[in-house]
């Protein structure tokens, strides 16, 4: 398995779990990232912080070390 910081721009995989339990976690749950949704990179800031995915019709942009806690799988 990977993260969603590990992945490259366009690659689709599906989200297994958060790592933590912690308000980080729990909002990134509220945000959307639940397990079984897939979820897409679309774009990377210039420095390569924040990540840019899509997800459930929309778009949200996540720091590295957030999208580092999101357990995924490859499509």
């Amino acid at each position: 398995m990977t993260t969603l910081a590990e992945l490259k721009l366009g690659q689709t995989a599906r989200i297994v779990e958060i790592d933590g339990d912690d308000a980080v976690a729990v909002r990134l749950m509220e945000m959307g990232l639940t397990d079984g949704e897939p979820i897409q990179v679309v774009g990377f800031a210039p420095l390569g912080d924040p990540i840019e995915f899509s997800l459930r019709g929309y778009r949200i942009s996540l720091r590295s070390t957030e999208a580092a806690r999101v357990q995924v799988e490859l499509d």
